[in-house]
């Protein structure tokens, strides 16, 4: 399967997992801003900011990351089945508006973390007002993004290691504790 082909994958499941939410009653601010942080992970690196990963580790990485993510979370809220709290479906556990904006969250901080760790904190503090949102405007029980966090970020960490078995391919960037120190390690 090619480079193309996998992002395709994962961008499309990621676009289901939106899609399938839908009857939608109430339009808010967590439709678009779960896509915040991969959307901005994409155009920090179209914009030619160094990132942890050539063109081909972030596409891969990214599009496994997502189609585990979307997989994951759409397969457990057919299993479960449980009530949202405004009881329009029973698609209520695990969010998958929270689990989209973890993945993107983290990322951007495995892609941007060694450029300001503030693009890190910049990323969850986008995905932690979706799941925030989730809860507040009675779509989900606080356990239900809870679990979307977990599954956005665990999904990332399996893409990650995939799509790094995939390319071949590892971080430019390494971090070590010695008895010097933290020392970061740049692989050129």
């Amino acid at each position: 399967m090619s480079i193309k082909s996998l992002l395709v994958v994962g961008f499309c499941a990621a676009a289901v997992s939106a899609h399938a939410q839908k009857p939608y009653h109430g339009d808010g601010a967590d439709d678009w801003l779960r896509f915040v942080p991969v959307a901005s992970a994409i155009t920090l690196k179209a914009c030619g900011v160094e990132s942890a990963s050539s063109w081909k580790r972030f596409a891969v990485n990214s599009g496994a990351s997502l189609a585990f993510t979307a997989t994951t979370t759409w397969a457990m809220k057919l299993a479960i089945r449980e009530r949202r709290p405004d009881h329009t479906d029973r698609r209520s556990f695990p969010s998958g508006h929270t689990s989209i904006a973890f993945a993107g969250a983290t990322i951007l901080d495995k892609e941007f973390r060694q450029v300001s760790p503030w693009i890190s904190v910049a990323g969850y503090a986008v995905a932690t007002g979706v799941a925030i949102d989730r809860v507040a405007r009675n779509r989900h029980h606080w356990q239900d993004v809870a679990a979307g966090a977990a599954i956005g970020v665990g999904g990332t960490i399996l893409g990650y290691w995939l799509g790094d078995k995939i390319t071949g391919e590892h971080s430019r960037y390494s971090v070590g504790v010695g008895a010097q120190g933290v020392t970061a390690i740049v692989y050129l």
